[in-house]
């Protein structure tokens, strides 16, 4: 009886384990969306799909999903974490260079769309005002949860119509707050009124408590994590992070607005921290698998037994809705000044419903201000609207091909991001003593560089002086791709660890075979390995200080200081010579990896040389 009740606990998580296990290799494979399996696979193992078997056959129960709702409400957070994601890729100062599209585009959008839709349910499907005035504020949101990660995955999220969609769906999620607020008025109205001043503190204390939220995160949340980050302890970090996240997420939703606006600030605030990118890399596996989880759990509420029974109309209503919302979005894009064709992608992509539609719809069938049937109706329709939004999101892309970088850089250059974080700059890491000096020199020779360091106070230090620098462990493949090795002039590893300088030297060549890694290293033997691992240069500690003591024994006795050096030189050559590997196969890929290098230099200087001469022509 024991095992029985313990294993239909857990057989809902074992199933959409399982079934993430299948989609995402699967749908990988055959190059479509996973977020298209997984809503698929909710479809499927759903309460409407296999799930009805369930209960007249035992077999059916160990690989379907029954409790839908037990589901959505784990599900939600996917939805959250994302957001949170999304805050942490932004800054305050972005926010505010893309308010023109926030504020002006996404209100329009939210505004006209739900008044349309309001009107046509009053007029053409005979709903009360009251009603029909929530079911278009409903259908006007669109999904956060879906058309994000497609542009994420095309990587079409930092082009025009990937910023345009983000900046009309987070006054969406802005909106959410009112359109609850307005189910609670009328439920209010319809069991005896509400008043203009419980209206007025309704929101002041919404807006109050949001701006509270603000304040004290930006109070506490990098002592906290200074605090955490100084005990070195992978799993508190973590804890910290979750701790972050559900917790602002759930004071928002305390406050009225929805949980992923809670969770949004939290990352914005977070950005501007040096602990962003080990956050980053830190929260992204729990984004993935409750997006996942989200997905299914929107399949998984399709009545397909519905559908079929009446197909018709369901598909006939979820193309005039997409048909609709796309042609006031495009019109809205087009009057706000974006070219036509980021305007047809982002009106494609936003059109279908949304995951905030099936909350607001919910809400107000249970305080009774909603007649179920209409309820139910416009949720089958959002629900297959929003899988044919990784389809409208290829349509948009092939329909509407993206313009010339020089051209979109130009038109729109406050909607895109900031360049990658190292993209021809220098990575330092390790910012004791060493890393610092060197830091040094590259800002006497005005070559920029960002620093990564695991100690707190090192890094507070340094912040304090003005140095980018973020604070994580270096040594995981993540952490590197997110401080922008790929994109770097240079890699210089100066740490003491010696296991942990030979990992970050392997995972750096294995994520760009012609990246100039420079490692400091203990002694000899250490640096033939660093060799071995992919370094383009290792500098033994001892060697160098022999070096040095012999450059400054023999000036000080009279020897002239151009001979010196040349000597010194003469003699690091010999050592790295020695070092180096010497079986074949190493020594033929260190030789192209030199090559490849010095092409590229040659190339830079070419090109510096080309920009000079043009200019002194002009």
């Amino acid at each position: 009886m024991t095992s029985s009740l313990h294993m239909e606990a857990y057989r809902e998580a074992l199933v959409f384990l399982a079934t993430a296990g299948v989609v995402v290799p699967l749908f990988h494979r055959i190059k479509i969306s996973p977020v298209l399996g997984f809503l698929f696979a909710g479809a499927v193992l759903g309460p409407f799909g296999l799930g009805r078997f369930a209960p007249d056959h035992e077999w059916a129960r160990y690989f379907t999903i029954t409790n839908v709702e037990g589901v959505s409400d784990l599900a939600e957070f996917g939805l959250v974490f994302l957001l949170f994601m999304i805050g942490l890729e932004l800054s305050w100062e972005r926010l505010a260079r893309m308010r023109r599209l926030v504020f002006g585009l996404g209100l329009a959008q939210v505004v006209l769309c739900a008044s349309v839709l309001a009107a046509v349910g009053f007029y053409y499907f005979r709903v009360e005002l009251g009603p029909s005035m929530l079911m278009g504020i409903a259908l006007a949101m669109s999904s956060t949860a879906v058309v994000l990660p497609v542009l994420a995955e095309a990587r079409r999220l930092n082009k025009t119509s990937g910023r345009v969609a983000f900046s009309v769906l987070l006054l969406q999620d802005l909106a959410v707050a009112p359109a609850l607020f307005l189910v609670s008025a009328l439920a209010e109205a319809k069991n005896g009124g509400f008043t203009a001043e419980q209206a007025a503190w309704a929101f002041g204390r919404a807006f109050l408590a949001m701006g509270a939220l603000i304040f004290i995160g930006r109070l506490l949340l990098r002592p906290l994590f200074r605090m955490v980050a100084a005990v070195q302890l992978t799993e508190l970090f973590m804890a910290a992070c979750l701790l972050v996240v559900i917790g602002e997420a759930a004071l928002s939703a305390a406050a009225g607005f929805s949980m992923g606006l809670g969770a949004f600030i939290a990352g914005l605030l977070l950005a501007e921290t040096e602990f962003r990118r080990e956050v980053e890399v830190t929260i992204e596996p729990f984004k993935g698998l409750l997006l996942g989880l989200f997905f299914v759990s929107v399949g998984a509420g399709l009545d397909i037994g519905a559908v079929a029974a009446d197909p018709l109309p369901v598909f006939l209503h979820a193309a005039g809705l997409i048909a609709v919302k796309g042609a006031i979005i495009f019109g809205l894009a087009r009057l706000f000044g974006i070219d036509w064709r980021p305007a047809v992608e982002a009106a494609l992509l936003l059109a279908p419903g949304g995951e905030f539609a099936f909350a607001l719809l919910t809400s107000a069938m249970g305080v009774g201000v909603l007649p179920g049937h209409y309820g139910d109706d416009a949720m089958i329709v959002v629900t297959i609207t929003i899988f044919l939004i990784p389809l409208l999101g290829r349509i948009g892309a092939a329909f509407a091909p993206p313009a010339a970088e020089s051209d979109e850089q130009q038109l729109y250059g406050d909607l895109v991001p900031s360049a990658e974080v190292a993209e021809n700059r220098v990575v330092i890491v390790g910012f004791g003593r060493i890393g610092g000096l060197v830091g040094e020199m590259l800002r006497r020779h005005d070559i920029p560089y960002i620093a990564v360091e695991s100690v707190v106070s090192l890094v507070t230090e340094a912040r304090e002086q003005g140095v980018e620098i973020y604070w994580g462990n270096a040594t995981r493949r993540e952490f590197l791709m997110r401080c922008g090795v790929a994109q770097a002039r240079a890699l210089v590893v100066t740490i003491e660890n010696v296991a942990a300088t030979e990992e970050i030297v392997r995972l750096a060549h294995e994520i760009r075979g012609d990246l100039t890694i420079v490692a400091r290293a203990r002694d000899a033997r250490h640096a033939t390995e660093l060799y071995k691992l992919g370094a383009t240069d290792a500098i033994p500690e001892t060697v160098e200080a022999s070096l040095q003591l012999a450059e400054t024994v023999l000036v000080d006795i009279g020897v002239p200081m151009g001979y010196v050096i040349a000597s010194i030189h003469e003699k690091r050559d010999e050592f790295r010579k020695q070092l180096q590997p010497t079986n074949e196969a190493a020594r033929v890929r260190q030789a192209e990896r030199n090559r490849k290098i010095r092409r590229e230099h040659a190339r830079q200087r070419i090109s510096g040389r080309t920009a000079e001469e043009s200019e002194e022509e002009a």
